[in-house]
Protein backbone atom coordinates (compact mmCIF):
# COMPACT_ATOMS: atom_id res chain seq x y z
CA UNK A 1 0.00 0.00 0.00
CA UNK A 2 1.60 3.18 -0.82
CA UNK A 3 -1.31 5.94 0.05
CA UNK A 4 -3.81 4.60 2.67
CA UNK A 5 -5.81 7.54 4.93
CA UNK A 6 -2.25 8.62 6.88
CA UNK A 7 -1.80 11.94 4.34
CA UNK A 8 -5.88 12.38 3.90
CA UNK A 9 -5.15 11.91 -0.01
CA UNK A 10 -8.11 11.83 -1.70
CA UNK A 11 -7.58 8.18 -3.23
CA UNK A 12 -5.91 5.04 -2.44
CA UNK A 13 -2.90 3.34 -3.72
CA UNK A 14 -1.56 0.19 -4.15
CA UNK A 15 1.52 -1.32 -5.88
CA UNK A 16 1.31 -4.17 -8.19
CA UNK A 17 4.45 -4.20 -9.92
CA UNK A 18 7.77 -1.39 -9.96
CA UNK A 19 6.08 0.72 -12.51
CA UNK A 20 2.54 0.33 -12.18
CA UNK A 21 0.11 0.97 -9.22
CA UNK A 22 -3.72 0.99 -8.77
CA UNK A 23 -5.49 3.75 -7.76
CA UNK A 24 -9.28 2.98 -6.37
CA UNK A 25 -11.60 5.46 -4.84
CA UNK A 26 -15.81 5.73 -4.06
CA UNK A 27 -18.32 8.79 -3.69
CA UNK A 28 -21.60 8.59 -3.27
CA UNK A 29 -23.95 11.33 -3.82
CA UNK A 30 -28.00 12.59 -2.73
CA UNK A 31 -29.18 14.38 -5.65
CA UNK A 32 -28.25 18.26 -6.07
CA UNK A 33 -29.98 18.72 -8.82
CA UNK A 34 -33.73 18.18 -10.53
CA UNK A 35 -32.55 16.63 -14.12
CA UNK A 36 -31.86 12.65 -13.47
CA UNK A 37 -29.44 12.45 -15.92
CA UNK A 38 -27.53 15.26 -14.92
CA UNK A 39 -27.26 14.09 -11.61
CA UNK A 40 -25.78 11.10 -12.40
CA UNK A 41 -23.20 13.26 -14.59
CA UNK A 42 -22.13 15.28 -11.59
CA UNK A 43 -22.25 12.11 -9.23
CA UNK A 44 -19.78 10.22 -11.63
CA UNK A 45 -17.44 13.37 -12.44
CA UNK A 46 -17.28 13.64 -8.36
CA UNK A 47 -16.21 10.10 -8.22
CA UNK A 48 -13.61 10.17 -11.23
CA UNK A 49 -12.22 13.36 -10.07
CA UNK A 50 -10.10 11.73 -6.97
CA UNK A 51 -8.36 9.95 -9.61
CA UNK A 52 -7.21 12.84 -11.42
CA UNK A 53 -5.74 14.32 -8.32
CA UNK A 54 -3.21 11.83 -8.28
CA UNK A 55 -2.51 12.13 -11.81
CA UNK A 56 -4.63 8.44 -12.72
CA UNK A 57 -6.15 7.40 -15.53
CA UNK A 58 -9.60 5.72 -15.06
CA UNK A 59 -9.37 2.32 -16.06
CA UNK A 60 -12.79 0.56 -14.80
CA UNK A 61 -16.29 1.80 -12.44
CA UNK A 62 -19.33 0.32 -10.51
CA UNK A 63 -21.89 1.92 -10.02
CA UNK A 64 -24.12 1.62 -6.53
CA UNK A 65 -27.63 2.87 -6.79
CA UNK A 66 -30.18 3.31 -4.30
CA UNK A 67 -34.15 3.98 -4.93
CA UNK A 68 -37.10 4.66 -3.09
CA UNK A 69 -39.88 2.24 -3.37
CA UNK A 70 -42.16 2.49 -5.97
CA UNK A 71 -42.37 1.83 -10.19
CA UNK A 72 -42.16 5.62 -10.82
CA UNK A 73 -38.15 5.78 -9.39
CA UNK A 74 -37.28 3.55 -11.80
CA UNK A 75 -37.25 5.52 -14.91
CA UNK A 76 -35.52 8.36 -12.67
CA UNK A 77 -32.88 5.71 -11.96
CA UNK A 78 -32.28 4.67 -15.48
CA UNK A 79 -31.89 8.08 -16.03
CA UNK A 80 -29.43 8.71 -13.39
CA UNK A 81 -26.93 5.82 -14.62
CA UNK A 82 -27.24 7.14 -17.78
CA UNK A 83 -25.72 10.30 -16.81
CA UNK A 84 -22.92 8.21 -15.02
CA UNK A 85 -22.40 6.70 -18.24
CA UNK A 86 -21.77 10.09 -20.10
CA UNK A 87 -19.06 10.68 -17.56
CA UNK A 88 -17.60 7.40 -17.58
CA UNK A 89 -17.40 6.82 -20.92
CA UNK A 90 -16.03 10.44 -21.46
CA UNK A 91 -13.26 9.51 -19.19
CA UNK A 92 -12.44 6.02 -21.04
CA UNK A 93 -13.28 4.11 -17.80
CA UNK A 94 -16.01 0.60 -18.83
CA UNK A 95 -18.16 0.41 -16.29
CA UNK A 96 -18.22 -3.42 -15.20
CA UNK A 97 -21.43 -3.54 -13.42
CA UNK A 98 -22.47 -2.14 -9.62
CA UNK A 99 -25.57 -2.57 -7.12
CA UNK A 100 -28.98 -1.34 -6.87
CA UNK A 101 -30.73 -1.55 -3.68
CA UNK A 102 -33.64 -0.02 -2.44
CA UNK A 103 -33.31 2.40 0.12
CA UNK A 104 -36.09 5.58 1.47
CA UNK A 105 -33.57 8.19 0.38
CA UNK A 106 -32.20 8.13 -3.23
CA UNK A 107 -28.43 8.21 -3.87
CA UNK A 108 -25.85 7.47 -6.77
CA UNK A 109 -22.48 7.06 -6.51
CA UNK A 110 -19.52 4.87 -8.25
CA UNK A 111 -16.26 3.14 -7.46
CA UNK A 112 -13.77 3.90 -9.36
CA UNK A 113 -10.51 2.41 -10.47
CA UNK A 114 -7.55 3.74 -12.12
CA UNK A 115 -3.92 3.29 -12.74
CA UNK A 116 -0.64 5.18 -12.41
CA UNK A 117 3.01 5.16 -12.28
CA UNK A 118 4.31 4.74 -8.90
CA UNK A 119 6.68 7.31 -9.32
CA UNK A 120 4.57 9.66 -11.52
CA UNK A 121 1.62 10.78 -8.35
CA UNK A 122 0.41 14.08 -7.38
CA UNK A 123 -0.07 13.38 -3.45
CA UNK A 124 -0.52 15.87 -0.55
CA UNK A 125 2.56 15.57 0.72
CA UNK A 126 4.65 17.46 -1.99
CA UNK A 127 3.90 21.27 -1.79
CA UNK A 128 6.96 23.39 -1.07
CA UNK A 129 7.01 27.00 0.35
CA UNK A 130 7.34 29.39 -2.97
CA UNK A 131 4.49 27.13 -4.86
CA UNK A 132 1.99 29.03 -6.57
CA UNK A 133 -1.55 27.48 -5.42
CA UNK A 134 -3.97 27.09 -8.67
CA UNK A 135 -7.89 27.06 -8.30
CA UNK A 136 -9.58 25.19 -11.63
CA UNK A 137 -12.92 25.68 -11.13
CA UNK A 138 -15.09 28.00 -9.42
CA UNK A 139 -16.58 27.75 -5.65
CA UNK A 140 -19.89 27.87 -5.13
CA UNK A 141 -21.49 25.12 -5.74
CA UNK A 142 -23.09 24.28 -2.35
CA UNK A 143 -24.61 27.68 -2.40
CA UNK A 144 -26.10 27.00 -5.90
CA UNK A 145 -27.34 23.78 -4.90
CA UNK A 146 -29.47 25.14 -1.71
CA UNK A 147 -30.74 27.47 -3.41
CA UNK A 148 -31.90 25.22 -6.35
CA UNK A 149 -33.68 23.42 -3.69
CA UNK A 150 -35.22 26.59 -2.57
CA UNK A 151 -36.44 27.35 -5.46
CA UNK A 152 -34.66 30.81 -5.58
CA UNK A 153 -32.07 30.24 -7.94
CA UNK A 154 -32.56 31.78 -11.09
CA UNK A 155 -32.26 29.02 -14.92
CA UNK A 156 -28.96 30.80 -16.24
CA UNK A 157 -27.20 30.53 -12.59
CA UNK A 158 -28.39 26.98 -11.77
CA UNK A 159 -27.30 25.71 -15.43
CA UNK A 160 -23.86 27.15 -14.30
CA UNK A 161 -23.52 25.49 -11.39
CA UNK A 162 -24.56 22.29 -12.90
CA UNK A 163 -22.03 22.80 -16.20
CA UNK A 164 -19.60 23.26 -13.64
CA UNK A 165 -20.09 20.42 -11.80
CA UNK A 166 -20.66 18.25 -14.23
CA UNK A 167 -16.99 19.05 -16.17
CA UNK A 168 -14.59 16.26 -15.50
CA UNK A 169 -10.85 17.34 -13.89
CA UNK A 170 -9.20 15.46 -16.79
CA UNK A 171 -7.53 18.70 -18.62
CA UNK A 172 -6.81 20.28 -15.45
CA UNK A 173 -4.75 16.87 -14.38
CA UNK A 174 -2.84 15.95 -17.64
CA UNK A 175 -1.62 19.41 -17.75
CA UNK A 176 -0.71 20.14 -14.19
CA UNK A 177 0.95 16.71 -14.47
CA UNK A 178 3.12 17.68 -17.45
CA UNK A 179 4.05 20.77 -16.06
CA UNK A 180 5.86 18.78 -12.52
CA UNK A 181 3.22 20.37 -10.25
CA UNK A 182 4.35 19.56 -6.65
CA UNK A 183 1.16 18.45 -5.38
CA UNK A 184 -2.84 18.71 -5.76
CA UNK A 185 -5.84 18.10 -3.46
CA UNK A 186 -9.81 18.59 -5.43
CA UNK A 187 -12.26 20.67 -3.46
CA UNK A 188 -14.81 19.04 -2.67
CA UNK A 189 -16.90 17.83 0.41
CA UNK A 190 -14.28 19.51 3.16
CA UNK A 191 -14.35 23.39 1.18
CA UNK A 192 -11.22 25.55 -0.08
CA UNK A 193 -10.26 25.54 3.53
CA UNK A 194 -10.67 21.94 4.43
CA UNK A 195 -9.20 20.40 1.10
CA UNK A 196 -5.77 22.78 1.60
CA UNK A 197 -5.41 22.05 5.22
CA UNK A 198 -4.84 18.77 4.40
CA UNK A 199 -2.29 19.30 1.98
CA UNK A 200 -0.62 22.33 4.94
CA UNK A 201 -0.75 19.54 7.13
CA UNK A 202 1.00 16.29 4.90
CA UNK A 203 3.38 18.90 3.54
CA UNK A 204 4.38 20.66 6.70
CA UNK A 205 3.69 24.28 5.05
CA UNK A 206 1.05 27.32 5.06
CA UNK A 207 -0.92 29.53 2.51
CA UNK A 208 -1.77 32.38 1.93
CA UNK A 209 -4.81 33.00 0.15
CA UNK A 210 -6.01 36.17 -1.82
CA UNK A 211 -9.57 36.57 -1.46
CA UNK A 212 -10.34 38.84 -4.70
CA UNK A 213 -8.84 36.37 -6.98
CA UNK A 214 -10.82 32.90 -6.29
CA UNK A 215 -13.40 32.36 -9.06
CA UNK A 216 -17.26 31.90 -8.00
CA UNK A 217 -20.25 30.96 -9.82
CA UNK A 218 -22.30 33.32 -11.30
CA UNK A 219 -24.51 34.37 -8.33
CA UNK A 220 -22.91 32.17 -5.58
CA UNK A 221 -22.08 35.57 -3.86
CA UNK A 222 -25.99 37.02 -3.54
CA UNK A 223 -27.37 33.55 -2.81
CA UNK A 224 -25.15 33.25 0.47
CA UNK A 225 -26.03 36.71 1.41
CA UNK A 226 -29.24 35.93 1.44
CA UNK A 227 -28.74 32.78 3.61
CA UNK A 228 -28.44 30.01 1.29
CA UNK A 229 -25.23 28.39 2.66
CA UNK A 230 -25.74 25.26 3.26
CA UNK A 231 -25.71 23.57 6.91
CA UNK A 232 -22.01 21.67 5.74
CA UNK A 233 -20.74 25.08 5.18
CA UNK A 234 -21.39 26.16 8.47
CA UNK A 235 -20.40 22.88 10.42
CA UNK A 236 -16.85 23.20 8.43
CA UNK A 237 -16.20 26.97 9.22
CA UNK A 238 -16.69 26.17 12.76
CA UNK A 239 -14.48 22.93 12.05
CA UNK A 240 -11.66 24.92 10.66
CA UNK A 241 -11.71 28.37 11.15
CA UNK A 242 -9.68 27.99 13.85
CA UNK A 243 -6.74 27.44 11.15
CA UNK A 244 -7.80 30.11 9.31
CA UNK A 245 -6.56 34.17 9.73
CA UNK A 246 -9.01 36.27 8.21
CA UNK A 247 -6.75 39.83 7.98
CA UNK A 248 -8.02 43.20 5.95
CA UNK A 249 -11.48 44.31 5.62
CA UNK A 250 -13.13 41.31 3.99
CA UNK A 251 -16.66 41.03 3.35
CA UNK A 252 -17.80 38.53 5.71
CA UNK A 253 -20.31 36.86 2.95
CA UNK A 254 -17.13 36.18 0.73
CA UNK A 255 -15.50 34.70 3.91
CA UNK A 256 -18.50 31.99 4.03
CA UNK A 257 -18.33 31.03 0.42
CA UNK A 258 -14.56 30.09 1.00
CA UNK A 259 -15.34 27.89 3.65
CA UNK A 260 -18.38 26.72 1.16
CA UNK A 261 -18.82 22.81 0.86
CA UNK A 262 -18.52 22.01 -2.40
CA UNK A 263 -19.74 19.30 -4.94
CA UNK A 264 -17.28 18.00 -7.64
CA UNK A 265 -15.18 20.81 -7.69
CA UNK A 266 -11.93 22.12 -9.09
CA UNK A 267 -8.30 20.73 -8.21
CA UNK A 268 -6.27 22.64 -6.28
CA UNK A 269 -2.85 22.54 -7.63
CA UNK A 270 0.50 23.68 -5.73
CA UNK A 271 3.43 24.71 -8.42
CA UNK A 272 6.24 26.51 -8.79
CA UNK A 273 4.66 27.19 -12.62
CA UNK A 274 1.54 28.87 -11.27
CA UNK A 275 0.89 31.59 -14.53
CA UNK A 276 2.42 28.94 -17.00
CA UNK A 277 -0.34 26.51 -15.60
CA UNK A 278 -3.23 28.85 -15.81
CA UNK A 279 -2.25 29.81 -19.47
CA UNK A 280 -1.88 26.57 -20.38
CA UNK A 281 -5.47 26.00 -19.02
CA UNK A 282 -6.76 28.74 -20.34
CA UNK A 283 -5.95 27.49 -23.83
CA UNK A 284 -7.74 24.01 -23.25
CA UNK A 285 -10.60 25.15 -22.32
CA UNK A 286 -10.45 25.04 -18.04
CA UNK A 287 -10.95 29.27 -18.59
CA UNK A 288 -11.97 29.70 -14.73
CA UNK A 289 -8.57 28.38 -13.93
CA UNK A 290 -6.43 31.26 -11.74
CA UNK A 291 -3.80 31.68 -9.12
CA UNK A 292 -5.63 32.14 -5.65
CA UNK A 293 -2.54 32.56 -3.26
CA UNK A 294 0.35 30.85 -2.39
CA UNK A 295 2.51 28.13 -0.06
CA UNK A 296 4.68 29.55 2.41
CA UNK A 297 6.88 28.12 5.24
CA UNK A 298 5.12 29.03 8.61
CA UNK A 299 2.98 29.11 10.57
CA UNK A 300 3.00 25.61 9.30
CA UNK A 301 -0.99 24.05 8.88
CA UNK A 302 -2.33 27.41 8.82
CA UNK A 303 -4.43 29.51 5.99
CA UNK A 304 -3.76 33.32 6.22
CA UNK A 305 -6.55 35.40 3.94
CA UNK A 306 -5.96 38.66 2.62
Amino acid sequence: MLIGFATGDDSGVYRLSPDLALVQTVDVLTPIVDDPRTFGQIAAANALSDLYVLGARPRTALNILTLPEGEGFREIGRQILLGGHDKLAEAGAALLGGHTLEDPELKYGVCVTGTIHPGRMLTHAGGRPGDSLVLTKPLGTGVLSTAIKGGVASPEHAAAAAASMATLNAAASRVAVGLGAHACTDVTGFGLFGHLLELLRASGVAAVIEAAKVPLLPGALDYCAMGMLPGGSVRLKDAYGCRVDVEGPLSGVLVDLLFDAQTSGGLLVATLRGAELVERLHSEGVTAAAVIGQLVAQPSGRVKVV
